[in-house]
């Protein structure tokens, strides 16, 4: 018992002996692991601490769209029409969390260094300035009265904020003259997107400044220098209506389109295509903006900038004009212009236009309009392009549209081919008589159009409506006949929009009366008005074969010049299309265009005399309508002026029509007898035309003419 009583009390120090020795392990352990989580917390805090500040403090990340320059347009034989010129220009990014005054200040610096236009400032630009510069008083501007309602809801701040606006006075707004320069800077300044450079300055950089406002960059916050552009215009007087306008820097994004181009990324201070071909394409003309990814922290300062996109130039577009023709055909019309003006019934003659198409695809070789207007700068007269007159203008063709006549009359049935009518006035009863220029007796159709017969197409217009003519007795006509004609017209692109590819065309005018008199004004082009792109599409239908073709202006797109300033690969070409076919015989459409050849290749055509015997066989049809002249002076006379306008069709080769044309000469003259402007600019284009396909042929080439190679400095 003793024994066992003794085996018991070792075996309870032993394990006394044990635990200590376990606490203290663990003790270690545990000092181990807090010395570990100590030294880990010091180089966190000490070696990264302030990596991982900045990182807790990152608040956003913003994506800012870095404009680039637009495409080109260049002509068909690739000579540049439109171009970037390149310009210094000197910016400013606003931080996120800059103040109104840290911009102050920034523009008061920079206003010593540049000097800056000031007469684009308004009234409002002038108050909010007073009002910042002068807080105080402006504060006092306000009455406790008017306080209290804002305490009340019955007023906001922004009512009071206009209260204030109001009571600036005059003298208060003369005090800010001497800060007219700041202030200009200032509204550049508050005017663009955090982190978007805005333009201050790209007109009339001169090199001083530049170089001055890049030696103080480091004291002006926000103020950079760059390399900016703006559009130029290799021809400054030809076209440039249609080749259209783009918005300044400071214009932005037109107010009437802001929402369209700000659901398509744009930023309020782009410049985009204002009007005809610069906004038409301008999808195509804007390029890929450069993406720039900015992380910046609490205070608004970039901490981290990358690149998502680096950004391309505009696509270059190739135009369907040759601009040697069109600066042919434009020194042709003026010269006839001047030359015409002397003629002493010419009163009301200011304007001419002419359009050459490719027939077969619709290009637009030329378009060409003149007019006289005021110098907006001198007042004194002067001849103005009006380019655009050939889409947004119309007028009373006259005989032009004689073979629409008669292929109207073949498909209803009124004529068949070698039909005869006897050519002498139509005497209808308690009307006066209608007639042709002089009585032709019994013609079949390709005479009617050779000679130009009025009758002929007024009997065929009479059919058509149901009439039957007797000399001295009243007629009467189906009403519908009206619609007949003009649907039928309609297939050749008279009196509809043509589709060509800019915005704003014009249809004509219809006449509203429906007497028999007004049906035959109809058949002879009296009666409704066409715009003189109307009349090319017309002409090409008939020149080939019937097929109504879309005009159109772009040729091909291209991808940017590369560095080599080379041309850049077609991404896509503009292929021809065909709005509608002449539901015509073929036939029937063959024998309108021998009756056009007749007129210009036989003796007794109505141009015979200035299209016959040339290198080159033509075909054409002349037009002159009795009109009313309705131009820009139409308000002077108390009662309508009676005027002629003069028209001319036609296409060459007769055989493989390469062109078609149409001219239109408004108000040329007054009374009957006059002159033949319209022929004899349709006989100088012709000429100007073959002349330079035989230079072309031979290699030769004319002083507007250049190779493949684009030079972005051509127009410097």
């Amino acid at each position: 018992m003793k024994k066992e009583v003794c085996t018991q009390v070792k075996k309870n120090k032993k394990k006394k002996t044990h635990v200590p020795f376990r606490l203290n392990m663990l003790f270690f352990m545990v000092f181990v692991l807090f010395s570990a989580l100590i030294l880990r917390l010091g180089i966190v805090q000490i070696v990264y601490g302030d990596d991982y500040r900045r990182e807790i403090e990152r608040t956003e990340e913003i994506t800012v769209n870095n404009p680039v320059p637009r495409g080109k347009m260049l002509d068909r034989n690739l000579k540049v029409m439109v171009d970037n010129e390149p310009l210094n220009a000197i910016t400013y990014t606003r931080k996120q969390g800059t103040k109104t005054s840290e911009m102050l200040e920034t523009a008061e610096k920079l206003a010593v260094l540049i000097e800056k236009e000031t007469n684009k400032v308004t009234e409002r630009d002038k108050k909010d300035f007073w009002i910042l510069r002068n807080p105080e008083l402006a504060e006092k501007k306000i009455t406790k009265k008017e306080r209290i309602k804002v305490s009340e809801n019955e007023m906001t701040e922004a009512d009071l904020y206009k209260i204030q606006l109001s009571r600036i006075t005059e003298e208060e707004l003369k005090s800010l003259d001497s800060e007219l320069e700041v202030l200009a800077i200032y509204r550049e300044f508050s005017s663009g997107y955090a982190l978007t450079p805005q333009i201050v300055k790209n007109d009339g950089v001169s090199t001083e400044e530049y170089a001055t406002v890049s030696e103080h960059l480091d004291s002006l916050p926000g103020v950079g220098i760059t390399t900016d552009w703006k559009r130029a215009y290799t021809f400054d007087k030809t076209l440039k209506s249609v080749l259209g306008k783009v918005s300044s820097s400071e214009e932005g994004l037109p107010s009437e389109s802001l929402e369209y181009y700000l659901a398509r990324d744009y930023s309020r201070n782009d410049r985009v295509g204002k009007s005809y071909l610069e906004a038409e394409y301008e999808d195509v003309l804007q390029g890929q903006k450069a993406k720039v990814k900015n992380v910046t922290d609490k205070a608004g300062n970039v901490i981290e900038s990358t690149t998502i996109t680096e950004g391309s130039r505009g696509k270059d577009m190739v135009l369907t004009i040759d601009m040697d023709l069109q600066l042919a055909t434009e020194q042709i019309i003026e010269k006839q212009l001047k030359e015409k003006k002397s003629f002493g019934n010419t009163q009301f003659l200011d304007r001419a236009f002419v359009v050459m198409m490719d027939p077969s695809t619709g290009e637009v070789l030329t378009m060409a309009g003149k007019q006289y207007g005021k110098n907006p700068k001198t007042g004194k007269s002067e001849i103005q392009d009006f380019a655009l007159g050939n889409i947004t203008t119309s007028y009373a063709m006259g005989s032009t549209v004689k073979g629409a006549t008669v292929l109207t009359g073949y498909q209803t049935g009124a004529i068949q081919p070698n039909s005869y009518w006897y050519d002498t006035k139509i005497r209808i009863k308690d009307t006066p008589p209608k007639g042709s220029y002089k009585d032709f007796g019994n013609i079949n159709d390709l005479t009617a159009l050779k000679v130009s017969s009025n009758v002929y197409m007024f009997r065929t217009a009479i059919k058509i409506a149901g009439g039957n003519y007797v000399p001295n007795e009243p007629l009467s006509i189906n009403q519908s006949a009206f619609s007949t004609i003009r649907t039928s017209f309609n297939q050749f692109g008279l009196g509809v929009r043509t589709g060509i590819d800019l915005p704003n065309e014009m249809v004509g005018f219809k006449g509203t009366e429906t007497n028999p008199g007004k049906l035959m004004d109809l058949a002879i082009g009296q009666y409704d008005t066409y715009t003189p792109m109307q009349l090319a599409q017309y002409v090409s239908t008939i020149a080939n074969g019937g097929n109504r073709m879309k005009p159109h202006l772009v040729k091909e797109i291209r991808k940017p010049v590369d560095d080599n300033n080379q041309l850049g690969p077609i991404v896509e070409e503009v292929s021809p299309v065909v709005l509608n076919k002449l539901e015509m015989k073929d036939e029937w459409v063959q024998r309108v265009q021998k009756g056009f050849h007749m007129v210009a290749q036989e003796q007794g055509g109505s141009a015979y005399i200035y299209l016959g015997n040339k290198k080159y066989e033509s075909s054409a049809k002349t037009g002159t309508a009795q009109a009313f002249y309705d131009g820009p002076n139409r308000k002077k006379y108390d009662e309508p002026q009676d005027t002629m306008n003069l028209t001319l069709v036609g296409y060459a080769p007769s055989e493989k029509p390469e062109v078609a044309y149409a001219v239109v000469v408004p108000w040329a003259y007054q009374g009957h007898s006059g002159h033949s402007m319209n022929k004899e600019i349709g006989a100088a284009i012709l000429d100007k035309y073959f002349e330079l396909k035989e230079e072309r042929a031979k290699g030769k080439t004319t002083e507007q003419s250049v190779d493949t190679k684009v030079d972005h400095t051509e127009e410097e």
